[in-house]
């Protein structure tokens, strides 16, 4: 039986170890990019692009996923320029959208507001279109999007079918968004929309294989924020 305090063997709660060491919530983020840093296997990816990187594992805690981590030769650049710029955000999900820090993104560009996100899967159009189409609700979300997808930056963590919408627009209809974020999770269509996008003449950052998902996405948002406040 454990003792008053319900831990076996009279021990005390691990919180009094850091209680007696106390540390900031920033100080554990460096702490934690530091542990990064040392126990990181070597790699090829420059100091911009490590940036991005590390911030993915730590938002993963796994460092496997640094095999799989892909950047077109002009991305870091062109999404840096973009946030400074305050190009819209559209995003596939409200979970990344509700993810994004409005106070990373204004470190990046002051005229960043709420409304500088696009997240349309919600909206009763994309939802009466869908339903009339017998289509997944994220394709018409990402064609609602177009306007501001030329110049924008978008990001995907969870519908791999909007992005081959999104390739689809960018082979057909001529869209060119400053930055694509590619990081779709799951089992069906995952791979082949991030292998076209890799494909194409547009700025990608891209994690290959079924894994991804929103937090990871944010994680390449805010990394390439703090390359632009930087």
């Amino acid at each position: 039986m454990g003792d008053k305090n319900g831990l076996k063997g009279g021990r005390s709660p691990f919180i009094y170890n850091f209680y007696a060491l106390p540390r900031s919530g920033p100080q554990i983020e460096a702490w934690s990019f530091d542990v990064i840093d040392r126990e990181a296997p070597p790699h090829s990816f420059g100091p911009d692009e490590w940036e991005v990187v590390r911030r993915m594992i730590h938002t993963a805690g796994d460092f496997t996923i640094m095999k799989d981590i892909r950047f077109s030769a002009d991305a870091v650049p062109a999404g840096v320029k973009a946030l400074r710029a305050g190009r819209p955000i559209y995003v596939d999900s409200s979970m990344i959208r509700a993810g994004l820090s409005l106070a990373r993104l204004r470190s990046a560009c002051v005229r960043y507001s709420p409304q500088s996100v696009f997240c349309h899967i919600a909206d009763e159009d994309v939802a009466r279109d869908a339903g009339e189409a017998e289509l997944p609700r994220s394709i018409f979300a990402v064609r609602k999007a177009k306007p501001i997808l030329t110049g924008g930056i978008a990001v995907f963590g969870n519908a791999p079918v909007a992005l081959l919408e999104l390739n689809r627009m960018i082979i057909e209809d001529g869209v060119q968004p400053a930055l694509v974020v590619a990081v779709p999770v799951g089992f069906v269509h995952v791979e082949e929309s991030k292998e076209e996008i890799l494909s194409l003449d547009v700025p990608c950052i891209v994690l290959r294989g079924r894994r991804g998902g929103s937090t990871l996405a944010v994680s390449v948002i805010h990394a390439l924020c703090t390359l632009s406040a930087g």
